[in-house]
């Protein structure tokens, strides 16, 4: 009898399922609020959109500052439209800070770059600059074009980290592109971590990171960790030690989400 019974419900619930879907409407489901802002796309490849914060143009270091000193401008070189790393002086970060952004960037490995491995065109975007030096989260910049070396700190890595999903990078001499989504950490009123941050990078057109969940800030020696909250934070960009010849930058910009 309990066979009977489950069955005649099933028959029922199918009835006035059937019934409500026959009462609903398509509008039911229609969503007209909130309306997003109308955004001007760029129509050439990496234009900034009508909406994005312009960190380097061509012509000055306006929204730069130096990442030991953040008092001082940024002494990096410009010259012709790009923007040169100047090893001598040290990193250089943005005036503002940002907490969750889209961020659009290209560099140049020199097309007469000598040295191997992590001595071969080395730099770093640090998409939440912590402090001086070489304190924060680093998406890897460096020339790997047939240069090798560890795989956690090649170009596309989370430096320590995270190891690309795939190597896009073209020769040195060619311009390249890195297109960031960058999502902070969150932590609670008590400084505990909340969530841990999150990034998506595409290279030249290819995904190497997808939705990566970062263990904590860059650490070059052990284990990254959470250690010390903190709120919206400069993009910094490296200065590396290495004796390479230094590389440039050039079109960025950056939409805060």
């Amino acid at each position: 009898m309990k066979g009977k019974f489950l069955l005649t419900a099933l028959v029922i619930g199918g009835f006035y399922t059937a019934n409500a879907q026959e009462k609903a409407k398509p509008e039911d489901t229609e969503v007209y609020s909130p309306v997003p802002p109308e955004v001007k796309a760029g129509k050439k490849c990496g234009e900034a959109p009508s909406d994005a914060i312009v960190l380097f143009n061509g012509t000055n270091l306006d929204q730069w500052v130096m990442t030991d000193d953040r008092n001082t401008p940024a002494k990096w070189n410009v010259g012709k439209g790009i923007l040169t790393v100047n090893k001598q002086v040290g990193n250089i970060e943005t005036k503002k800070s940002f907490n969750n952004y889209q961020l659009h960037i290209e560099w140049r490995v020199p097309a007469n770059i000598t040295g191997t491995g992590q001595g071969r065109g080395n730099s770093g975007v640090f998409l939440a600059s912590l402090g001086k030096g070489d304190a924060g989260y680093e998406l890897q910049v460096l020339d790997a074009y047939n240069n090798k070396t560890y795989t956690n700190g090649m170009a596309g890595s989370i430096y320590k980290q995270s190891v690309p999903l795939a190597n896009p990078a073209f020769k040195p001499g060619e311009w390249q592109t890195y297109d960031v989504i960058w999502n902070a950490p969150v932590f609670g009123t008590d400084g505990a971590l909340v969530k841990p941050a999150h990034v998506t990078v595409i290279f030249n057109g290819v995904v190497v990171q997808n939705d990566t969940e970062l263990k904590g800030p860059t650490q070059y020696i052990g284990e990254a960790a959470y250690r010390q909250a903190h709120g919206p934070s400069p993009i910094k960009l490296q200065a590396h030690g290495d004796k390479s010849e230094p590389l440039s930058f050039r079109n960025i910009w950056v939409r805060e989400l």
